[in-house]
This record gives C-alpha cells, sequence and structure tokens, in this order.
C-alpha cells in the first residue's frame, strides 16, 4: 500500500465507521465494536505512515479543486505526522472509556455519540493531512459543526446554551479574522500551499505581515487565546468523554496545531522572527497561562477547573510558536502530545469519579482516593506530568519551551512557564493529595462503607493507559523530538 492511499483510506475509515455505527445503533455491542475497529483501523493506517516520514518523505495527495489553482490538497510532514498519531490513539484509549462511562451512568443518544464522535475524528485527520491552508479551514470547520451535537448531548437548556456559546465564538472567529487573513493571504501570495519556510517572506510588508498574524492568532479560535477562550469552558456542559478526547485532544489541539503550521510553513520563523506584532502575541499568550491557571484555582467544580487548565496549557503551544525559534516550536509540538496524555488522564478520572462516586466537585473527593485507589493515582500521575516533573512526558515540551524562550532572549518568558508550574501544582496536587489523606465527608454517598468501588471496568483501562503513556513518554521522547526535527531540514 502507498502512502498517498493510506492517507485517504485513514480519512476514509472514520466515516465508513459512521455508517455502520448507525446502522447497528439498535444492537449496542456490535455498535460497539464497530467503534472500536474503526478507531483501531485508522489508527494503524495512520501509524503506517511514520517511516515515510521519518524519512522525510511528504506524501501528498489532490482530492479535488474548490476554484481553479485551489486544490482541496493532503499532504503529511512532522507536526501533522505527530497530530495524527496522537488523536487516532487516543481515540481508541476513549472508545474504551466512553463504553464503561455510557453504559455505567445510562446516557441517552448513544447511537448519535458514536456516529458524531467518528465524524469529528475525521475532520481532526482532516487537520492533521491539510495541505494548504483552504484544505485546513474546511477540516477545521467540519470539525466545529460535528462536534456541536456532541458538546449539547444532554439536550438541556443548559447544554444547549453551552452548545451555542462554543459554536457561536468558534464560527465566528473563524470566518470574522481567519477566512479574512486566509483570502489576504492568497491575494498577496498567489498561493496557500504550506511551504518549508513560509509564503509570506518577500510578498508582504512586515506591517502587513503583522496584521495578517493577529487576524490568524485570533481566528483560530480553537487556540483558545483570551479573551477567545469561553468556548471552551462552556463546552463542559458535554459528555465527559466528549471533553476527554475533543476538549483535551481533537478540539483543542487541531486549534493550536493550526497556529503551529501557520507559523511554520505560512510565516516562516525567520520573517515571523522580525515581526512587530510577535511580541505583542507572546505576551497575549503569556496572560492566557497565568490568567487561566488563577480562574482554575477559583473552581470547585472539578470539569471546570480543568477546562481553564486546558486554556492555560494551549498557549504554551501558541507562545512556543510565537517565540519563533527551531527549540521553541519543537517544544510547543511536543507540547502536543505530552499535554494531550496528561490531560485527557484528569478528564477520565473526572468522569469516573462522575460514575462511580457521583461527585463533580473538588469539595466532595475529601478521602476518594481510599475508595477509588486506582482513579486517584492516574489522576495524580496526570497532574504530575502536566506540571512538568519527572519521570512524566510534560517535563520535555516545557524544558524545550523555556531552552526556545532563552534562545529568544525571552527571560521574562521562562519566568512565565516557571509561576505557571507553580500555579499547577496549586491547583492540581491538592486534589489527589486530599483523596488519600483527608478522611472522607460525614456523608460520603456511594461506596460509603469503606470498600473500593472503581468505575466499570473499561474506564479503568482507559484512564490507566493514558497515565502510563505519561510515564513512556518521558523515556522515549527522542522520536518525536527528532520528528519534529525535519520540519526544519533544508
Amino acid at each position: 500500500m502507498t502512502p498517498e492511499t493510506a492517507m485517504q483510506l485513514a480519512l476514509a475509515a472514520p466515516l465508513v465507521g459512521t455508517v455502520l455505527i448507525v446502522l447497528t445503533g439498535n444492537r449496542p455491542n456490535l455498535r460497539e465494536t464497530v467503534t472500536l475497529v474503526t478507531a483501531v483501523v485508522m489508527f494503524l493506517l495512520v501509524a503506517s505512515l511514520l517511516p515515510t516520514v521519518m524519512a522525510g518523505g511528504q506524501p501528498e495527495v489532490t482530492l479535488g479543486y474548490m476554484l481553479p489553482g485551489l486544490p482541496l490538497l493532503l499532504k503529511l510532514e512532522p507536526l501533522g505526522m505527530i497530530f495524527a498519531l496522537v488523536a487516532s490513539f487516543l481515540w481508541i484509549v476513549t472508545s474504551i472509556y466512553s463504553i464503561g462511562y455510557m453504559r455505567g451512568h445510562h446516557e441517552q443518544n448513544q447511537t448519535q455519540f458514536y456516529a458524531f464522535f467518528a465524524v469529528a475524528l475525521f475532520s481532526a485527520i482532516g487537520v492533521a493531512f491539510a495541505g494548504n491552508l483552504l484544505t485546513l479551514f474546511v477540516a477545521y470547520e467540519v470539525l466545529s459543526v460535528s462536534t456541536y451535537p456532541l458538546v449539547a448531548h444532554h439536550r438541556t437548556d443548559e447544554a444547549k446554551r453551552g452548545g451555542r456559546v462554543y459554536l457561536g465564538l468558534l464560527l465566528f472567529t473563524s470566518i470574522a479574522f481567519q477566512l479574512v487573513a486566509i483570502v489576504w493571504t492568497w491575494l498577496a501570495t498567489g498561493t496557500l500551499d504550506f511551504v518549508a519556510g513560509g509564503i509570506l517572506a518577500g510578498k508582504v510588508s512586515p506591517t502587513v505581515g503583522a496584521v495578517l498574524l493577529v487576524l490568524y492568532v485570533y481566528g483560530i479560535g480553537k487556540a483558545a487565546v483570551m479573551p477567545f477562550h469561553r468556548w471552551l469552558p462552556a463546552a463542559m456542559v458535554a459528555p465527559t468523554p466528549v471533553s476527554a478526547l475533543l476538549h483535551a485532544v481533537a478540539v483543542v489541539k487541531a486549534g493550536v496545531f493550526s497556529v503551529v503550521k501557520v507559523a511554520v510553513y505560512v510565516f516562516g520563523i525567520d520573517f515571523l522572527h522580525g515581526l512587530a506584532a510577535g511580541p505583542w502575541m507572546q505576551y497575549a499568550a503569556a496572560a492566557t497561562i497565568l490568567l487561566a491557571s488563577l480562574v482554575a484555582m477559583t473552581k470547585d467544580n472539578l470539569k471546570a477547573r480543568l477546562a481553564y487548565s486546558t486554556v492555560s496549557q494551549l498557549s504554551y503551544i501558541v507562545l512556543g510558536a510565537m517565540l519563533a525559534t527551531e527549540i521553541s516550536v519543537t517544544g510547543a509540538g511536543m507540547h502536543i502530545a505530552m499535554h494531550a496524555f496528561g490531560k485527557i488522564t484528569l478528564f477520565f478520572c473526572a468522569g469516573a469519579y462522575l460514575v462511580a462516586a457521583h461527585k463533580t466537585e473538588i469539595s466532595q473527593l475529601r478521602g476518594i482516593g481510599r475508595r477509588m485507589p486506582i482513579t486517584t493515582f492516574a489522576f495524580l500521575i496526570g497532574s504530575l506530568s502536566i506540571i512538568g516533573l519527572p519521570p512524566f512526558g510534560g517535563l520535555w515540551s516545557k524544558w524545550y519551551l523555556a531552552l526556545g524562550a532563552l534562545e529568544a532572549d525571552k527571560m521574562i518568558m521562562v519566568v512565565v512557564l516557571m509561576l505557571s508550574s507553580l500555579l499547577n501544582i496549586a491547583y492540581l496536587l491538592p486534589i489527589p493529595i486530599r483523596g488519600f489523606f483527608c478522611e472522607p465527608d460525614d456523608n460520603p454517598g456511594h461506596g460509603g462503607d469503606g470498600r473500593i468501588h472503581e468505575a466499570p471496568w473499561p474506564c479503568v483501562l482507559a484512564l490507566s493507559v493514558s497515565a502510563l503513556g505519561c510515564l513512556v513518554l518521558f523515556f522515549f521522547p527522542e522520536p518525536a523530538y527528532q520528528l519534529l526535527g525535519k520540519m526544519f531540514a533544508s
């Protein structure tokens, strides 16, 4: 099988899976088997492309033309390879988790849930494989629209309101800012292709480049740079598997992935480094990192705290792109993977607490580690990785981001990263510490007989795998580092 064929099949697999999920909707066991098989097939197809990209290849497929000279183009490069691997692998893990969660929590509309989940993964892989700005924009919009039913899944007034905020902000930013920037880029350069070294240098003035940079960063609303971040906390009304994959991996990572890809392949880090707007965007990202962390500390609802933590962590990646050095961009790319495994573990644990103990507030989790030790230990691992402590993967991406800041002579950004890590400690570590070392509340609720009451085994298996991933990424970061280094190969 050629790499080009594998790319097309990887895109087709979730669409075929969607049809089969709908057709088997009245047979839950078969429907969930289809979901798992589809996820595994897509991951294997994506993984089969890794040797080609590691060898320096960039397989390319033209799907068709929307306008003369404007193709829907697939082209797989190192950054897209990282994103596609992370999203496709974690779909398998989340599918396993979803089986336990959706059944254990007695969720309604489960066939709709699995079907739209598959469509969302199709669009996420489309973002990863995008070979030009047009393809990226189309896949990005499909991702926004296809995830709306997942956000509003419960169909309550709160869910519908959260869905409106979610979709409204994402569509507004992409149409009002990103689309304008794409059209402007086309008029200025005559191309929308992603090219090593960028396409804007020598085609636009530094002033125009600065305006375009602002339009792209804020137009890619999924990156959640303040003030266009409210969609992410609003989306936490969704079932936890949606929050876990789509709002810890696929949706939010599609946003920051797009920012990094535009920085490297549209602006080029040399041109970006000289733009006056670059430092302003660095400070916008730094402000988001710190302010979102401070807001997270005020939230007692566990998913709300994790949502604001995600807003903060996403701007690590934006900051790495805006620092415009090879090492900072490498750190940004690595953080896509490192944060994905850490944060999805935390969301899995939040859902497990809900299913097994019916608890959603942090203040309710005193002593929960005695009844749910595996879940609480996994939460501890995910927290330590997000903080950036060894031996967990989050250390490496923060390390390279700090090195990139030093290389860019931005010591203030190193201070921001250090302060953020301290804030991470303040709002994450007390949760497992209280869970293990505090006495349970007087009215402990479900599981109050003192015995272990973990969530259904698919949930526990999934959160254990993602927690193990945090450990594996610490000891084996070299493949990701080497792969991302190929973005800058001449």
